[in-house]
């Protein structure tokens, strides 16, 4: 889908990123048994895939549709488990206050980054056709169509660690948002001397 191309360069190259699933398996291990089903899990996905859909074709550009993306993340997804993961180890040595503003502008950024991206699709057609329990979360497969191109497979992962239904990871043929969300951030970080405050401030503005 096209959260995961939003991770390469300003072109369409779903074959760009760099496999990793340290930062899923990590999350896995971490979650507990989850009441969760296949019904709630392709529900929750459905209506995220709605909503992106709906401010893909809503003509906004800009602040007006970052703030529409932002809203999708609040709604559907764990954002502070991706924050986190994307943090990685320096996570654990930020202070509550630190981890808290990083987490908002963190979203904002995930807001810009994919709405500025996401423009490219309009018009694109995504199928959920199944679902299947994975350790502690579910796994959601998903088909995406776009005009001209070939379709292709997208997975999401489902769970109610945080006490409520929420994807927190997509992978697309075998590639995961969480570790490459973790390999940009990371590099942000080491760019700025391990400085999470002065991450905090360009996370504010970039995207």
């Amino acid at each position: 889908m096209t959260l995961m191309t939003t991770l390469t360069s300003n072109k369409l190259n779903r074959r760009g990123f760099i496999v990793s699933g340290v930062a899923l398996a990590a999350f896995g291990a971490a979650a507990p048994a989850l009441a969760l089903n296949d019904a709630q899990a392709t529900a929750l996905i459905t209506a995220s895939l709605k909503d992106v859909n709906a401010a893909i074709a809503s003509g906004k550009n800009g602040n007006a549709l970052y703030a529409d993306f932002e809203r999708i993340f609040n709604k559907y997804a764990d954002v502070p488990i991706i924050a986190q993961s994307a943090l990685g180890i320096a996570a654990r040595q930020a202070t509550p206050a630190q981890l808290s503003a990083y987490t908002t502008a963190y979203r904002g950024y995930l807001a810009r980054k994919y709405g500025r991206r996401f423009k490219e699709f309009d018009g694109a057609r995504f199928e959920v056709v199944s679902s299947r329990p994975v350790k502690s979360y579910y796994e959601v497969k998903s088909n995406a169509f776009l005009k001209g191109k070939s379709p292709f497979e997208v997975m999401w992962h489902v769970s109610n660690k945080s006490g409520k239904d929420l994807f927190f990871n997509i992978i697309i043929e075998g590639v995961n948002m969480l570790a490459s969300e973790r390999s940009e951030i990371g590099a942000m970080l080491d760019k700025r001397k391990g400085n999470i405050d002065a991450l905090i401030a360009d996370l504010k503005t970039a995207g």
